[in-house]
């Protein structure tokens, strides 16, 4: 696993954050509610979620520490919970969460698609809700950057940067509406609801289209190589980028998950 420059990620993420967002607006949180954030990152969705939720409790979950010990300066303040002696930051997989009907809804943005084991995540997160709690998601899905990883594809065979390339996997799963719409109901989900919409993000100069890339998207790619070509590549990719039209966009695509687990 490669892990994030989290307080990077903070700084760039200006994107996650608004898609956060619309995924909270689609969730309706409640007073009173307890919420899992699956996937929190540095916790800035997690501590608007709160907001939102007086009396309740909101638990950030993630499996980075790095984006944990971030979080911990946002969320405690924002959730009221500490004083009380309650944890609201977990490390945990998502395919093997410690809860088990303890949530009225689980919400998780911009984190499915680093996981491979859908399904594994889909049981784990049906076993932490309450009968009838609700499972409300986004993620990556169906062509999600389909153009920037074709282009860093062909980059990773150039004869500079393929001995760094060796035994290459994609990191990322983007899962269609279909198959995710069964796996949901595989694992046990009902009124199961999954789309797919066009999520482009354009970028004002290649200064902000490279620090996030780098940070986002290629971090996998980076991790691989060393220090001198880690600016090249991020140079190529770029300077690519700079000629679409329009210039310095990423073909976002989000994959939406709405399903609920049966009452008791």
């Amino acid at each position: 696993m490669v892990d994030w420059d989290a307080a990077r990620y903070d700084r760039v993420s200006d994107p996650q954050l608004e898609w956060g967002r619309r995924v909270i607006a689609r969730l309706a949180p409640r007073a009173g509610e307890r919420v899992l954030d699956l996937g929190c990152g540095t916790g800035r969705v997690t501590a608007e979620i709160a907001a939102l939720v007086p009396g309740g409790l909101v638990v950030g979950l993630d499996r980075s520490e790095t984006m944990l010990r971030v979080a911990a300066r946002t969320v405690p303040a924002s959730t009221g919970v500490a004083a009380a002696g309650r944890q609201p930051l977990v490390r945990a997989d998502a395919a093997a969460l410690p809860f088990a009907g303890g949530f009225d809804a689980v919400f998780s943005a911009a984190t499915l698609h680093w996981i491979a084991e859908h399904d594994a995540v889909f049981e784990s997160v049906l076993r932490a809700l309450r009968p009838g709690g609700r499972f409300v998601a986004q993620c990556g899905g169906g062509p999600n950057l389909e153009r920037l990883y074709r282009r860093a594809a062909a980059l990773r065979e150039r004869p500079s940067y393929a001995p760094f390339f060796a035994g290459w996997e994609d990191p990322w799963h983007f899962a269609f509406p279909g198959p995710t719409r069964d796996a949901l109901e595989r694992a046990g989900f009902v009124d199961v609801d999954t789309s797919l919409e066009a999520a482009p993000v354009t970028f004002d100069d290649p200064a902000a289209f490279s620090e996030f890339v780098g940070c986002v998207c290629l971090r996998h790619h980076l991790a691989r190589l060393p220090g001198d070509l880690t600016g090249t590549f991020l140079d190529d990719v770029t300077r690519a980028a700079k000629a679409d039209a329009p210039p310095l966009t990423l073909d976002y695509w989000r994959l939406n998950i709405d399903a609920r687990r049966p009452p008791a």
